[in-house]
This record gives C-alpha cells, sequence and structure tokens, in this order.
C-alpha cells in the first residue's frame, strides 16, 4: 500500500440535535418526499447552471464502494443536442413498445401512461444523463478497479432526485434500452456505461401525474 493510499482518519463531530429534534426534523423531511413525483410534463422556464451543478455536487457526496465514487453525470441545455439525444430515445423506445416488451411489460406500464414518445427530453430546460464508470484509467494505463458499481451509482441518483425535489424542481428516471447511444452522444469513454438520464425542470402548467398510492410503512418495514 502507498503511502497516499494509507488510511488517515480525521475526527468527525457534526452537530448532535435532540432526539425530538431529529423525529421533527424526519416528519417533515417526510411530509416533503410525500410530495414528489415522476413528472412526464416540463416547463421551459429556465433553471439556472448553478442549481443543477449544486444538485450534482449533492448527489457526489453519496456512499459507494471502497470511495471509488464510480459517476460521472452529463448536464445537458444546449437545444440541438437534446433534440438528437430525444430522437435516438425515441427510436429505442418505439422499437421497445412495438416488438421488445412482453404483454405483462406493456400491462405494467398501461396505469403510467407511458409511450415512446418522449417530449420531455426536449421540452426541460436540462437533461442529466448518468454514468456509471467501470474502472479508472490512471495516467500509466493502469486500470483501477471499481466495487459494487451499479449500488454506488444508484444512491448517488437517489441523492440527486431528492435534492432537485427539495429545490423545486421535477424529474424522471428514463432508461432506454439499449442506452449505448448517449455515450457517443455525450463523448464519454469506453471505461463509462450510461446508467440513466433525467430530464430536469419545473412541471408545466398543465402536468398531470397518475393518481397512485404508495404502500404504508407495514407493508415496506418491520421495526423490531
Amino acid at each position: 500500500m502507498s503511502e497516499s493510499e494509507q488510511y488517515r482518519p480525521v475526527p468527525y463531530r457534526p452537530p448532535r440535535v435532540s432526539p425530538e429534534e431529529s423525529a421533527r426534523r424526519l416528519r417533515e423531511e417526510y411530509e416533503l418526499a410525500d410530495q414528489r413525483r415522476t413528472v412526464r410534463h416540463f416547463s421551459p422556464d429556465p433553471v439556472p447552471r448553478e442549481a443543477i451543478e449544486d444538485a450534482i455536487r449533492i448527489a457526489g457526496t453519496a456512499p459507494s464502494g471502497a470511495h471509488r465514487q464510480p459517476w460521472y453525470f452529463v448536464a445537458i441545455s444546449d437545444p440541438e443536442m437534446k433534440r438528437q439525444l430525444r430522437e435516438a430515445a425515441e427510436k429505442e423506445e418505439r422499437s421497445f413498445y412495438d416488438a421488445r416488451a412482453t404483454p405483462e411489460w406493456l400491462e405494467a406500464l398501461a396505469p403510467l401512461g407511458t409511450d415512446f414518445n418522449k417530449e420531455h427530453l426536449t421540452d426541460a430546460p436540462w437533461v442529466i444523463v448518468v454514468f456509471r464508470r467501470d474502472y479508472e484509467l490512471l495516467p500509466d494505463g493502469t486500470k483501477l478497479k471499481g466495487y459494487y458499481l451499479n449500488e454506488s451509482v444508484g444512491i448517488a441518483v437517489g441523492f440527486l432526485i431528492a435534492a432537485l425535489h427539495r429545490a423545486g424542481l421535477a424529474t424522471l428516471t428514463h432508461t432506454p434500452a439499449p442506452m449505448t447511444f448517449l455515450r457517443e452522444l455525450c463523448g464519454r469513454p469506453a471505461n463509462e456505461k450510461p446508467f440513466v438520464l433525467m430530464p430536469v425542470g419545473y412541471p408545466s402548467e398543465d402536468c398531470v401525474v397518475p393518481d397512485l398510492d404508495r404502500k404504508p410503512l407495514a407493508e415496506i418495514a418491520e421495526l423490531r
């Protein structure tokens, strides 16, 4: 182990709050989180670049296997690039809905009202493409392996979704299959794999969402 890789602990003393304050904050956080919905109808109203930068910074604080931080975010606001992205995504999605999706899958999607039209990719002022970095390529050509890649990037995406929602912004997670076109479009290297793309913006004035219920706590957890 090199000197730069040695374990060097530093003090960790975050501000401590009372149990009552912890409970109050978590109740507020839940009430806000419960308002979050996946949105497919976006306003073209601009979102400041600084807001996107800070949301990505928050995503970058997520835990990761061996602290490899195996994620990379490409935030796109250029209209022409978004047009190309939409065109490529709709091509894959049309193939999915017309030929590849099983009847059971289509039945599961029916209550969500989705189809191959992805106007949100051009309507939203930003689209964030998240990549999974499978390994780091060091200057000497050595490959630095990553660990728990999908878990780590998935947690980072969760941090990003929560941060955007707290800022009053909406998003959705879109995973066209296959997604290899995203690497070429974004000019990313071979060691990175597209993980998800997320349009980001404010909901449109006429935005509607499916009337869905969340499972109650008793159906998703038990406390012993």
